[in-house]
């Protein structure tokens, strides 16, 4: 006689498929963040080496990001890195809000602006004298379309 599969309690599948989607469209944020900052960094870095002069080494420019007042408008993109990272390890899994609301932080961080201070002055000015950092943007924006409720 066959033995029946154990029925799943009523929703578990679903369940477990939600939070396997918002674990999946996080980490595809992440990504797309991470390769953003990089090309960030490494713009930013061009830009200091014709102002101010060469950087000799990956742990300099390290210290420079951490440290120097030219790269601290890169932090607030650290810091929504290191909330999805927080966020993914957390006990609890994610939800799509989670997902919505992390996908929403990051279309306002990435709102450039022509005019002003702060992060959307500085990523105006990148977006426009960089085209690796508007490939870099373009790919992020993939992946912020992917969440249908903006």
């Amino acid at each position: 006689m066959p033995v029946a599969a154990a029925a799943s309690p009523p929703g578990l599948i679903s369940v477990m498929l939600e939070i396997e989607v918002a674990r999946q469209r996080l980490g595809a944020l992440r990504r797309a963040l991470l390769a953003l900052h990089k090309t960030l960094v490494y713009s930013e870095r061009r830009t200091f080496e014709r102002v101010v002069g060469h950087v000799s080494s990956s742990g300099e420019l390290l210290q420079l990001v951490i440290h120097d007042p030219w790269f601290v408008w890169l932090r607030p993109i650290s810091a929504l890195v290191v909330e999805i990272d927080e966020r993914l390890d957390a006990e609890e899994p994610p939800t799509m809000a989670d997902v919505h609301g992390l996908m929403n932080t990051a279309r306002s961080l990435l709102t450039p602006v022509e005019e002003g201070v702060g992060f959307g002055t500085h990523y105006y000015e990148a977006l426009q004298r960089d085209p690796d950092v508007v490939l870099a943007h373009a790919e992020v924006s993939k992946v912020l379309a992917t969440d249908t409720e903006k």
